[in-house]
């Protein structure tokens, strides 16, 4: 079950929640239970995700500007699809409310992620942020660069009205593509980005990596924030990602 919070116990819940998941420093957490507190008698978005009594998921957003709500932060455990139905939760609130957008960041290293915003969602990133919480503290990007994508969730597209029926979005890819980032094991790999279609990979596994060899860890974010970020500051287009790999770029000249 998915419902709204409004008890400083359940906000508690929460934060001890995204304590478990994301191994905070005390003084790192991105937000505290008053905060929620506070953001929910504002009017704004605060939910939790329940097996019985037990707390398995949460999520927590804000009202930005032109119709938008931004998801501040969303977790859940992970393989039981409870990201999912959290996101659908939170679309119908937004819905409700006249909001026809839905915002986040998320890193754009990460493969999974990248799959489940793109693919499983549909969102559209819309903006490449080099670095853009700082150096973090908590136990998954510890000693990591915070780059991040914007990711736009347009919440009536018929991309987007199709995904939340289950059917990912799975881009096209022609023949003439080219890979402008590849994979070679754990190091990235740079190629061409001139044609009109241009892959980007991203590592298998960012975190595991982080754990075991920094300095190729640090590679991929540097490389990524090159292609990936140079083709998006050029005004190129990410139209997904490609079997659960790379990113689809696609060039607007």
């Amino acid at each position: 079950m998915i419902r709204e919070l409004h008890a400083n116990e359940e906000f508690e819940q929460v934060d001890a929640l995204f304590e478990r998941i994301w191994g905070f420093e005390p003084d790192s957490r991105p937000i505290s239970a008053g905060l929620m507190r506070a953001l929910t008698h504002a009017g704004n978005y605060v939910s939790g995700a329940f097996d019985g009594d037990r707390m398995v998921g949460a999520s927590v957003g804000f009202f930005g500007q032109d119709s938008t709500l931004h998801s501040q932060n969303t977790g859940a455990a992970a393989g039981r699809g409870i990201g999912f139905e959290l996101k659908l939760h939170q679309r119908l609130w937004a819905l409700d409310r006249g909001i026809s957008r839905i915002t986040w960041t998320y890193d754009p290293l990460v493969r999974r992620n990248a799959h489940f915003n793109l693919a499983k969602l549909g969102a559209r990133p819309a903006e490449y942020l080099p670095n853009f919480y700082g150096v973090m503290a908590d136990a998954i990007n510890q000693g990591d660069e915070s780059d991040r994508v914007l990711a736009v969730w347009p919440l009536t597209d018929p991309r987007v009205e199709a995904a939340v029926r289950r059917v990912p979005y799975l881009p096209a890819v022609p023949e003439d593509a080219v890979v402008g980032l590849g994979d070679d094991g754990d190091r990235p790999v740079e190629g061409r980005t001139d044609a009109r279609v241009v892959l980007v990979a991203v590592p298998e596994d960012i975190e595991r990596l982080r754990g075991v060899d920094a300095g190729a860890a640090k590679a991929w974010r540097h490389a990524v924030r090159d292609v990936l970020g140079g083709l998006m500051e050029e005004g190129a287009t990410v139209t997904g990602f490609h079997r659960k790999t790379s990113y689809v770029v696609e060039r607007n000249t």
